[in-house]
This record gives C-alpha cells, sequence and structure tokens, in this order.
C-alpha cells in the first residue's frame, strides 16, 4: 500500500471536521480530509437546514390555522413533494460546492472508509494516510436499540427524503428527532404516534414546558403513548407495518405505514478499528481529555457528536470544539471549549428552548433563586397571532439578579433564547436587559417583563 504523509488527517466533512481542517491549511499544514457519504455532513445535508425547511411550512399552516376567522380566509395545506423538491434545493451542490472550498483550500480530499491501520495510519481503500495529528469528527448514528424487527425502522435521514407521506406514521423515542418530525407530518395529514418508554419526553428540558408542549401536540392530533416500552416491528403482508409496545404492564399494537426511529444517537465510531489505532471509546464517543485529545493516543483529537465531552450533540458545539481542536493541535496547548451556555431548540409548532441552569440544577447548586414563570399568551406579541401555548420560565439569581437560564416556548422562542445566551455569557442583570431600548412592538421589546417576572 501507499503511504501519504500528512501533518493532519481529518475523518469527516461536516462542522466537526471541515472547520478544523481549514483553520490547520491556512497555518500551512499538509491536510488531508476522508469522508465515506457526500461532503458535507449532516446539519446541511440530512439534518438541521434541510429540517428547518420543513418546520417552516409546518409554521405557515399552522399560522393559517390559527387566524381562521380572524380576518385570514381559505385553507393553507402541504404538498409533500412540492415541499420536499423545494427542501432539496438548499442541499443540491452542496457536496459539489464543499469539494471546490477544500481543494482551492489545498485540502486533499479522499472518498471512502476510514478506518485505523495503526496509532498514525488511517486506511482508505488501498492508500495510507499517515497523520502526525488525526482528528476524528464522524458524528453520530441512531442508536441499537435491540428490538425484534429493527431493521424495518426508518431513520431520520430516509425520512428526509420521503418523496411521499405515509398516511400512519410511528415515532420511537420521545426526543428532539421524535417531536419534530411529528409536528411536520401531522400538519402534512398524517396520522402520527409517538412511543416513548419513559415518563416524560424531551428529556433535559424544563418539564413545566414540557408537558404545555406535550398538551400542544395532542391537541394537534398526534397520540402520545408514554411508558410504553417497543418490543418489536413486524412487516405485514400488505406492505404495512405493526409495532407491538408495553404498556401499564398490557400489550399495545399500532398499526402503520411507517416507523420512524428517533429513540437517541451514539457515536458514529464502530468502523473506525480503534483498538488498532490504541484509541479509547465507546458508545458515548471517542475518550478524550477536556481539551480534546485522546487519553490514549495523544496523536489523536475528536470533536463534534462522536467525541465525549460535555457538550451536548448540537451544531454549535461542533463548531467550538472543532475550532478549540485546531487551536490545541497547532499550538500543543490545552485550551478547553466554553460550554457556559449552549442555547437549544426543538423546532416543533410552537418551538421549545431553553439555555442556562434549569431551575432544578441552580437549587441543586444551593443559588438563592428567583423564578419568573409566566403564560404568556395573552402578550399582544401572541395575542395579534392567536398563539394559544405561550409559556415563559427565566431563572435568576435572586441575590445579585444575574441571569441564570431561561425557558421558552412559543414561536419566537429561537430568536428569544439568544439574547439570553449572551446575557449569561456576559454576566449580565435582569436590570441590564431592563435598561436596553428595544425595538417596539417586537418579541424582544418582552425582556423586560421576563426578567422582571410581569404578566
Amino acid at each position: 500500500m501507499s503511504v501519504h504523509e500528512y501533518d493532519l488527517v481529518v475523518v469527516g466533512s461536516g462542522t466537526a471536521g471541515a472547520s478544523a481542517a481549514h483553520r490547520c491549511r491556512e497555518a500551512g499544514w499538509k491536510v488531508a480530509l476522508v469522508e465515506n457519504r457526500p461532503l458535507g455532513g449532516t446539519c446541511a445535508l440530512r439534518g438541521c437546514d434541510p429540517k428547518k425547511v420543513l418546520a417552516g411550512a409546518a409554521e405557515l399552516v399552522d399560522w393559517n390555522r390559527r387566524m381562521k376567522g380572524k380576518g385570514v380566509t381559505g385553507d393553507a395545506s402541504i404538498s409533500w413533494p412540492e415541499l420536499m423538491a423545494f427542501k432539496n434545493g438548499f442541499i443540491e451542490g452542496v457536496p459539489e460546492s464543499r469539494e471546490k472550498e477544500f481543494r482551492e483550500a489545498g485540502i486533499e480530499v479522499w472518498k471512502g472508509t476510514a478506518r485505523f491501520a495503526s496509532e498514525d495510519i488511517i486506511e482508505v481503500g488501498e492508500a495510507r494516510l499517515k497523520g502526525s495529528r488525526i482528528l476524528l469528527a464522524t458524528g453520530a448514528r441512531p442508536a441499537s436499540l435491540g428490538i425484534e424487527g429493527e431493521e424495518l425502522l426508518a431513520t431520520s435521514d430516509e425520512f428526509l427524503e420521503l418523496e411521499e407521506l405515509p398516511e400512519e406514521i410511528v415515532f420511537i423515542g420521545g426526543g428532539y428527532i421524535s417531536f419534530e418530525f411529528a409536528h411536520m407530518a401531522a400538519r402534512a395529514g398524517a396520522k402520527v404516534h409517538i412511543l416513548h418508554r419513559g415518563k416524560r419526553p424531551l428529556a433535559g428540558f424544563d418539564p413545566d414546558l414540557v408537558d404545555r408542549l406535550v398538551q400542544a401536540t395532542e391537541a394537534l392530533g398526534v397520540d402520545i403513548h408514554l411508558g410504553a416500552a417497543v418490543q418489536s416491528i413486524a412487516a405485514e403482508p400488505g406492505g404495512g407495518l405493526t409495532v407491538q409496545a408495553e404498556k401499564d404492564g398490557k400489550l399495545l399494537r399500532l398499526a402503520c405505514r411507517l416507523a420512524v426511529h428517533g429513540a437517541g444517537r451514539v457515536a458514529n465510531v464502530d468502523g473506525l478499528d480503534l483498538p488498532k489505532g490504541s484509541v479509547e471509546g465507546g458508545s458515548a464517543g471517542i475518550k478524550v481529555h477536556s481539551w480534546l485529545q485522546s487519553v490514549s493516543n495523544p496523536r489523536v483529537y475528536a470533536a463534534g457528536d462522536c467525541a465525549d465531552t460535555q457538550g451536548p450533540p448540537l451544531t454549535p458545539i461542533s463548531s467550538v470544539e472543532s475550532a478549540a481542536a485546531a487551536r490545541n493541535m497547532l499550538q500543543g496547548s490545552r485550551q478547553e471549549p466554553n460550554y457556559s451556555e449552549v442555547p437549544t431548540v426543538v423546532f416543533t409548532v410552537p418551538k421549545l428552548a431553553s439555555v442556562g441552569l434549569s431551575e432544578k440544577q441552580a437549587l441543586e447548586r444551593g443559588l438563592n433563586v428567583a423564578v419568573n414563570k409566566l403564560d404568556a399568551a395573552s402578550w399582544y406579541t401572541y395575542k395579534r397571532t392567536n398563539e394559544q401555548a405561550v409559556m415563559m420560565k427565566v431563572i435568576l439569581d435572586a441575590d445579585s439578579d444575574q441571569v441564570l437560564g431561561a425557558h421558552l416556548l412559543g414561536s419566537t422562542a429561537d430568536e428569544l433564547v439568544n439574547h439570553f445566551a449572551a446575557a449569561i455569557r456576559f454576566g449580565l442583570t435582569g436590570k441590564d436587559i431592563s435598561s436596553v431600548l428595544f425595538a417596539y412592538p417586537s418579541a424582544a421589546s418582552d425582556l423586560t417583563y421576563l426578567v422582571q417576572g410581569k404578566e
């Protein structure tokens, strides 16, 4: 086998891999990048970006239905084939564009499956890439559920490629994927079920807001089955599926045309042959120090969803970790990524967003907290579009007035959460926010009321 030597070999072309590759190349390093799928990564091709195109259509339909009888006439409906064609317009050309960017930057692209041959060599087909440094940025994949008929489940990737929307869909798991896709599918006319083995879905989000979102989701016509442990999926002669679960000691059988895996993701590292590279890892990802260097092979770094870090599996975290890994590789330093405030959004309708400490986390730290919990459906911002499910919760330090966390449910949650992220990053107080003159009427003008706890 031929051996090609590089200062850095990057495995993965998504956010975590591409950013570091470009930074190191700009510093004069000789860089190779390996990818076994179309170049661009999950967010651009199979995740955030295409998903939000579909979410936008669901929002439009919801807005139209809320305003019927209030000046809006006619019915808005989703043509799934047309929506998918529109979504594809955002994806087409991305792999070619990314490849051009890499090559113009002087980054050598290798297409194929990467695996370790030794501690400093990555094999791609018949070629061997020797790296003084190796960055693993292979992302995540759906977790194995260990249930009969699991191979019949569609992945989120496959859902986003559906040419036609099935009439009945079952989503397994109660996380982001299931809730976001359920809201899209239900508003496009499908009958939707969500099966979740726990007692509350969307773990990690404020329970009061989750309960309110569950109510809104059920009002949409989605059947949410909590405490339901899926046992099997079986194919039926007519082409449909039967999903069997146990709930409250009884069997639950649901007939559908499509069952979708939404029950969590794990690090996509199985094919890397980590033992040959002396790289320690598992389902949680590559085991790294807080500065993203492998705990077992100092040549290797990891970033993004395939790294076992404190950061949640979000695209902005992949970017932050990629930048930190690049700095540390270039400088031989031990700089740690900043996870102090990580805004996250579930793009349901209404949206659910969170940043900073939850009420429970703040109390567990022994902080003296003030909790502003507000039902904002009657506020002008939301009443003018007849929005019903709007709830906000802001966590403040009762002694210093510093903003500790914000948890938001409503159409503006995805934008408001970024204001609170900035407030937490720069240590702002409620009084600081109240002193800002915001444009009115706008969602941001409500920030003063949120930090003051006023209805």
